[in-house]
């Protein structure tokens, strides 16, 4: 049932970049610096940082390994400028089915991670509410970015 309400906020997030170009993808309103773009990209790491490197333990990759948290904060909000608008749709894509796969292979909900946040392991149960947590609150500010580039609602 977790997969399942984490599932319906993906497609949620995704269909509100439905049919927009780069540019409306990148478009700023302010004083936010959100952009549907952003978002894509930040819950696009979001699932590998969570799934595929905490819980999982893989080492860390790219874009991770240069990323100066400390200079920039909001890193995972920048777009590179050589990702467009269908590759990182497909790029979140891609994240969650290996997210998925995760959640198919595991022993259970209880199975705690391989590597601590501060200090303390937390179980695959945790990580998909902190997901379905986190992608709601962006599908949420999704909402309102497609309404304001569009008028698109619903």
């Amino acid at each position: 049932m977790l997969g399942q309400y984490l599932d319906v906020q993906r497609e949620a997030l995704l269909a509100k970049t439905d049919q927009l170009d780069r540019e409306q993808m990148a478009q700023l309103h302010p004083p936010s610096t959100l952009t549907l773009a952003g978002l894509v990209y930040h819950l696009s790491l979001a699932e590998e940082d969570w799934m595929e490197i905490h819980f999982l333990g893989q080492p860390d990759r790219d874009p991770f390994l240069g990323a100066d948290w400390d200079a920039d904060p909001d890193w995972q909000f920048r777009v590179p400028a050589e990702i467009g608008p269908e590759q990182l749709r497909q790029r979140y894509r891609d994240a969650c089915d290996r997210s998925r796969a995760v959640v198919r292979q595991a022993s259970g909900l209880e199975q705690l991670s391989v590597k601590p946040v501060r200090g303390k392991h937390f179980s695959l149960r945790w990580v998909l509410l902190h997901l379905i947590e986190e992608t709601a609150r962006h599908a949420g500010h999704a909402d309102l970015l497609r309404e304001a580039i569009d008028g698109s609602v619903g």
